[in-house]
């Protein structure tokens, strides 16, 4: 799964922040010093791309899909259903579960910084981060859904959930039609990172 922003993605590259480049100058002074292995940030950053992250997220969605009595532990207690995958801890805390479906279509963001559950969806993408999509994605939703190539029609209820350092969100991605014979092992490797935020839908497979 790919941690790029979604291909239609039209944020411009904004500066380091203070906070971004003060952490780049520790890290380089650690590395100086040899408190620090110079691969050592690219190993944890593996780790959440790879391991941790998107690929334990698309494992909760399908096991909501094939369980319904897991998905309805899903939904009333996010936290909860998904330790029982053996997934939690920091920033993966008071966990809340949303599910899309025909009629009503999730989506989410965190408006004062970038609250993001690591442990299901690991890295937080860098257009999730910016000032732009957080702004205007609660002013104008289905505006940025459209350039980010995801059109939400006129009669399906757009709900913006804003993530806190008390409540992240999870989005459940409608399942998607002609996945009815699909293992669960075969389900999770179609789940994508931006259908779980709500930018995007899991695609139907190739026939």
């Amino acid at each position: 799964m790919s941690d790029h922003a979604p291909e239609k993605d039209h944020h411009h590259p904004q500066p380091l922040s203070e906070a971004a480049l003060r952490a780049k100058a520790i890290e380089a002074l650690l590395v100086e010093k040899g408190l620090l292995a110079s691969d050592a940030i690219d190993k944890i950053v593996e780790t959440y791309e790879k391991d941790v992250g998107p690929l334990n997220g698309a494992q909760v969605v399908a096991r909501a899909w094939t369980d319904p009595d897991y998905k309805n532990r899903l939904l009333k207690d996010g936290t909860a259903a998904i330790s029982e995958l053996g997934f939690g801890g920091i920033q993966g805390e008071h966990m809340v579960v949303v599910e899309n479906t025909a009629r009503v279509h999730n989506v989410v963001c965190c408006t004062l910084c970038s609250c993001y559950p690591w442990p299901v969806l690991g890295l937080p993408p860098s257009w999730y981060k910016s000032l732009e999509y957080r702004a205007r994605i609660v002013r104008e939703p289905r505006v940025v859904l459209r350039e980010l190539g995801l059109e939400v029609p006129a009669d399906v209820e757009l709900r913006v959930w804003d993530s806190s350092a008390e409540i992240r969100y999870m989005v459940l991605p409608e399942r998607p039609a002609g996945t009815e014979e699909m293992t669960e092992r075969q389900l999770a490797s179609m789940v994508t990172r931006d259908s779980m935020i709500g930018v995007g839908r899991v695609p139907s497979p190739a026939r």
